[in-house]
């Protein structure tokens, strides 16, 4: 037996969050487990059961794996995209592919934490608020995020910086340290996770490009295989889940 279990739960309104999550892998799994990790623009905390240690995944720019050992347990909280900065206390371009302990950021009160959520009945509840109340400390997120997502899915560049009001560099400084990365690497996450969820439901591969903004079937197999290292089928097959913890 080796089957990993990951679940999703939602948030609470108001910081920022895509989702709670939970990925086990029980004591009597035959052998480690691993799931690919494709770009979603998120960023992530993920506490180790294993050491009581909390890791920050940050915004991905190509695929990477996930390795779960038989009695793992790892619960995270997924920020939307361009939340995170004001909690970490960097920007997100500084955690940019990166896979790093949370005490580089916050010192010994990311210890602590991880030590409370080991005694803690619910650690996911434990971390959500332990960030409810580092979000209530911290600046408000740049509110470019919003709107920007909301233009970058439907605009060019230069056009979703006219709607902004912004100049192109100024837009790219803002964007690189909310996201990661410029907003012609957001603009490509945005389309390839349209996509993804499009085929998830069961749309056919050519209608999946065209709805999803990509010029032709060709188009979307290329930046598929960029962006997630495998094609979209394998995807299909075995869909990610959970951040990359390596």
């Amino acid at each position: 037996m080796n089957a990993s279990r990951y679940l999703e739960r939602p948030p609470p309104a108001g910081v920022g969050l895509a989702c709670i999550w939970h990925h086990e892998l029980p004591d009597g799994s035959d052998a480690p487990f691993e799931q690919r990790v494709v770009p979603d623009g998120c960023v992530d905390l993920i506490w180790w059961s294993r050491d009581a240690r909390i890791q920050v995944a940050g915004p991905d720019t190509g695929p990477a794996l996930a390795r779960l050992e038989p009695g793992d347990l790892l619960i995270g909280v997924r920020f939307k995209p361009g939340m995170a900065p004001p909690i970490l206390g960097v920007p997100a371009d500084a955690v940019r592919n990166g896979r790093l302990p949370l005490r580089d950021l916050w010192g010994p009160d990311a210890d602590r934490l991880g030590e409370a959520l080991a005694s803690a009945d619910d650690p996911a509840e434990a971390l959500t608020e332990a960030v409810m109340r580092r979000s209530a400390e911290s600046e408000p997120a740049d509110p470019i995020v919003v709107p920007l997502l909301r233009n970058l899915a439907d605009h060019p560049v230069r056009g979703a910086a006219d709607a902004l009001g912004l100049g192109e560099r100024q837009l790219r400084r803002r964007v690189q340290a909310a996201f990661g990365y410029g907003p012609k690497t957001v603009q490509r996450v945005l389309r390839f996770q349209r996509a993804l969820k499009l085929a998830y439901k069961g749309t056919p591969l050519a209608d999946v490009a065209y709805t999803a903004g990509y010029s032709d079937q060709a188009h979307l197999a290329h930046e598929v295989r960029e962006l997630a290292g495998a094609p979209l089928t394998a995807l299909l097959d075995s869909p990610a889940s959970g951040p990359s913890t390596l």
